[in-house]
């Protein structure tokens, strides 16, 4: 039966002698005899349970539990939960760091914008991610609400070319203005921008926030604080702001 020294198992399953000899210390990988001169000698077995543990520890188990599930009678009753638990755990981790990622591509973006850059523009930038989510829902609303009306306008308008009909057209005038008018009293009651000169939160005059160079993100604007003019962040504003 081949015997194995440490050299020669932590050779085979690519490990470092160090870690064969802390794999003992912890006693889940005892050496089944030592030689006269006092080295330890490792069976098949030892060999095959050495594979065993560190295709565990590959796994992300720790070396707590695989010593826990090595030392018990039926190993197979422990081994499915233990999994199970490290599945959960890594898919947690993987969570977190798309979560990380989408947060530096966030930051990466926002950062194109920012003409002048400084240390409280990160603060800006953090703000204004907090409020992303509630910002997509914003606009999935105006998304919904918006493209049945873009519809009937296209609609109406190439009835009246193609047939002459303009009822539909000036229906569509009638409804368009009302939701015009709700969906600017609608943003400007939930929308804020942040200035990029003295990062201070503010809401625009009304006037200035209808005619406005603007994108998805940015707004021409002048700050209410410092009078500053150029493109400032949008973001959503917070319920105690609103309170106040």
């Amino acid at each position: 039966m081949s015997k194995y020294t440490t050299g020669e198992i932590a050779k085979l399953c690519g490990v470092s002698v160090r870690t064969v000899q802390y794999y003992d210390e912890r006693g889940i990988l005892i050496p089944s005899e030592l030689s006269e001169g006092g080295r330890r000698l490792y069976s098949e077995d030892d060999y095959k349970k050495l594979k065993i543990i560190c295709f565990l520890r590959d796994a992300g188990i720790s070396i707590k539990s695989i010593g826990e599930l090595l030392s018990e009678s039926n190993p197979s009753s422990v081994i499915s939960v233990l999994l199970e638990k490290q599945e959960q755990l890594l898919q947690n981790e993987v969570k977190e760091r798309q979560e990380q990622l989408a947060m530096l591509e966030g930051i990466k973006k926002a950062l194109k914008g920012i003409e002048n850059f400084s240390v409280e523009s990160i603060g800006d930038i953090a703000y204004a991610m907090e409020n992303k989510k509630k910002m997509k829902q914003l606009h999935a609303v105006l998304l919904i609400t918006g493209i049945p009306l873009n519809i009937i306008q296209w609609v109406s308008i190439i009835l009246w070319i193609t047939t002459g009909i303009q009822w539909l057209f000036w229906g569509y005038i009638l409804v368009a203005i009302p939701y015009a008018i709700f969906i600017i009293r609608f943003l400007s009651k939930r929308i804020v921008y942040i200035c990029p000169q003295c990062h201070e939160i503010f809401k625009p005059h009304l006037k200035e926030f209808i005619f406005s160079n603007h994108s998805m993100t940015l707004r021409k604007l002048t700050c209410t604080s410092c009078g500053y003019h150029g493109f400032c962040v949008e973001t959503y504003r917070e319920e105690e702001k609103n309170n106040e």
